[in-house]
């Protein structure tokens, strides 16, 4: 289905019943990526959505309809179109980033939030800049070579490099997924919500009340140090490593990956 929100048209599946878990794919992904929860997360409602600029969701031209605060209004008006107060909330990587930043914004609205290898963002104004440099330039050679040229780079940056083990038709299904985004949605989300676009929410960690759950991938050394400077600041953490997994967890261990999520939700309920 699809909703207007704030003049952007989403495009939404919700799956099952029980308690409502919103999934925020990561950046060139879709709600495509969450289906196989579907068949794993018995007794959760799985509200599952393209980001601005990605799948099917609208990718308008204004980066500013992709800031972080932006992006938290439209969540919360999405949740209020369905009648949902609270919800448990997982996102990877940069939707992990757009999931603290909504629980920051809008943290009555969270029961529980679990973080896919994600980060509250660089602490330091110069940080900042330079990472925004990065991303404008990136943005740039996005809307210059198109997406064929960009995924090409993309799939291959040492981020991901833990999934070359994994099975040709999974890799195969993952660039399939990149390659059905367009420039302006993915240039723009990189100027919009970028690293150095968003606000830095390491200040605001402990107040967080909710229960936290903190994903990272072994083989995911940057993320795993992350993960655990933010464990000491939040005040009802917990912090899971999974072996033999690189950023993205839910693709390199899917059945680890789920076990975690529904025994986290299942007792956070």
């Amino acid at each position: 289905m699809n909703q207007i929100i704030h003049g952007i048209s989403y495009h939404i599946e919700i799956k099952g019943q029980g308690e409502p878990l919103l999934l925020l794919h990561g950046f060139t992904g879709s709600l495509n990526t969450w289906r196989f929860l579907g068949t794993e997360l018995k007794g959760c409602q799985l509200i599952m959505i393209d980001i601005i600029g990605h799948g099917k969701t609208d990718s308008p031209a204004d980066p500013q309809k992709y800031s972080m605060e932006e992006t938290a209004r439209d969540l919360a008006a999405l949740l209020d179109h369905f009648n949902l107060n609270r919800v448990h909330i997982l996102g990877y990587s940069m939707g992990g980033r757009i999931a603290l930043s909504f629980a920051c914004l809008f943290p009555m609205r969270v029961q529980s939030l679990i973080l896919e290898s994600a980060s509250p963002g660089l602490r330091t104004t110069g940080e900042r800049e330079t990472r925004r440099i990065h991303d404008r330039e990136l943005a740039k050679t996005i809307k210059k070579k198109g997406i064929l040229a960009f995924v090409n780079f993309w799939e291959n940056i040492p981020l991901f490099d833990t999934q070359r083990k994994l099975p040709q038709v999974i890799r195969d299904n993952v660039r399939k997924g990149r390659l059905c985004n367009n420039e302006e949605g993915l240039s723009s989300s990189l100027l919009g919500m970028g690293t150095g676009s968003q606000p830095s929410w390491w200040e605001h960690l402990h107040s967080l009340s909710f229960p936290v759950l903190l994903i990272t991938g072994q083989l995911d050394p940057k993320f795993c140090r992350i993960a655990r400077e933010m464990k000491n600041l939040l005040r009802n953490a917990e912090f899971k490593t999974v072996p033999g997994a690189g950023h993205n967890i839910h693709l390199e261990k899917s059945g680890l990956f789920s076990e975690i999520v529904r025994k986290f939700v299942t007792e956070k309920s």
